[in-house]
């Protein structure tokens, strides 16, 4: 098995990006908070301690990256990637807080309303401070997309919607001194709620990547395509993906290749598998299944063809792989891919008992498998 590098550069890319986000919100949050109390405006002041908590994020990041970079050991043979979800999941839960006492806070503002008063420089900080936090996002945003940062994705996502906070401060800012009309705490009980919102919904997407999620379409067909390139390899099947963080996925396959193979050909072809599977996607192929297809005899492809169409009249069934025939023993094997289904096995059983019906002279054995990848 291929071992994965860690790549330093992308570390070193995730803590840069991370400092500039520490230093761009230390500035606003003094600015901010500064301002919010000169003006004792609550939306402003609780913008300040969103800034802060952006901060508190940058900073699980730093801290997550280092300690994800970590290399394997004899307690952790597979690393320590996946610690940049848990830095992901602790900025959700941040997000989350900021969220929920941003509401309390608002609430208390509505009930015990105060007077704010702007002045002309605290719109321009505001205002500065929506530019800067949209650009600071999108610099997350697309820093993490292109190294596959979920952190710097969540602070990104974070950062932007700080700038959504910031406009709808100023906003009310100008409907106070235009109207008299003084919004400013329902607007922040608003912007809470939908922080609060923002929070749960990337709570869910965190959590749905530690338990384990079903790899990405192109990132399948591409691999098996890789796979279907090398020369005697007629089939390649259930491919599983296992996520261990950014740049350290592995996977196992089963391929088909002809039953006249032996160990020494088979051994050099799951070496190919391996190292062009490693070089062109970076993914690191740890076990290679065989699957030995009938060539010495022109009737199993008749009979093969047969139970495909009998398969095929089963709904619910998505593939059948792994087909051999023992025609000195009577025996038919075979894989069976079910969809995910309440009555799988249901299905399933249904199926074989109609090979095992057309076909009574053999012994049919077959094994119902999971779709793991497209």
């Amino acid at each position: 098995m291929a071992e994965l590098p860690i790549i330093k550069d992308r570390g070193k890319t995730i803590i840069r990006t991370s400092l500039v986000g520490i230093v761009v919100n230390l500035l606003l949050a003094g600015f901010k908070f500064s301002i919010g109390v000169i003006s004792g405006s609550i939306a402003i002041m609780m913008d300040a301690v969103n800034n802060l908590s952006d901060t508190l994020s940058s900073i699980i990041t730093i801290v997550g990256t280092n300690l994800a970079g970590k290399a394997p050991d004899k307690k952790h043979p597979l690393g320590y990637g996946r610690i940049e979800y848990m830095s992901a999941l602790s900025i959700s839960l941040i997000i989350l807080y900021a969220g929920i006492t941003s509401f309390v806070e608002s609430v208390k503002a509505i009930i015990h309303p105060e007077t704010p008063n702007y002045s002309t420089i605290a719109l321009i900080i505001v205002a500065i401070a929506v530019i800067v936090k949209l650009l600071l996002g999108q610099f997350f945003i697309s820093t993490g997309k292109e190294i596959k940062s979920e952190s710097l994705i969540a602070s990104g996502t974070d950062a932007r919607f700080d700038s959504i906070i910031s406009l709808a401060t100023l906003v009310a800012a100008f409907i106070y001194i235009f109207t008299g009309l003084s919004l400013e705490s329902w607007l922040a009980s608003i912007i809470s709620v939908l922080l609060v919102k923002t929070g749960l919904e990337m709570l869910r997407d965190t959590m749905s990547q530690i338990l384990g999620e079903r790899i990405d379409s192109a990132t399948s067909k591409a691999v098996k395509s890789t796979i279907l390139s090398i020369e005697g390899v007629t089939g390649a099947y259930d491919l599983f993906f296992s996520d261990y963080g950014p740049d350290r996925v592995f996977a196992s396959v089963h391929v088909e290749i002809p039953d006249t193979y032996t160990a020494d050909k088979i051994d050099i072809l799951t070496r190919q598998i391996t190292e062009k599977v490693y070089e062109k996607h970076n993914i690191s192929i740890i076990s290679v299944g065989i699957y030995s297809v009938n060539t010495k005899n022109d009737h199993a492809q008749k009979i093969r063809t047969d139970i495909a169409k009998i398969v095929k009249s089963h709904s619910g069934i998505l593939q059948m792989h792994g087909f051999f025939i023992d025609f000195e023993k009577k025996i038919i094997r075979f894989d069976l891919v079910v969809e995910f289904l309440p009555n799988r096995q249901e299905v399933f059983n249904s199926t074989i008992k109609d090979i095992q019906t057309h076909y009574p002279d053999y012994s049919v054995f077959a094994n119902m498998d999971v779709s793991y990848s497209d």
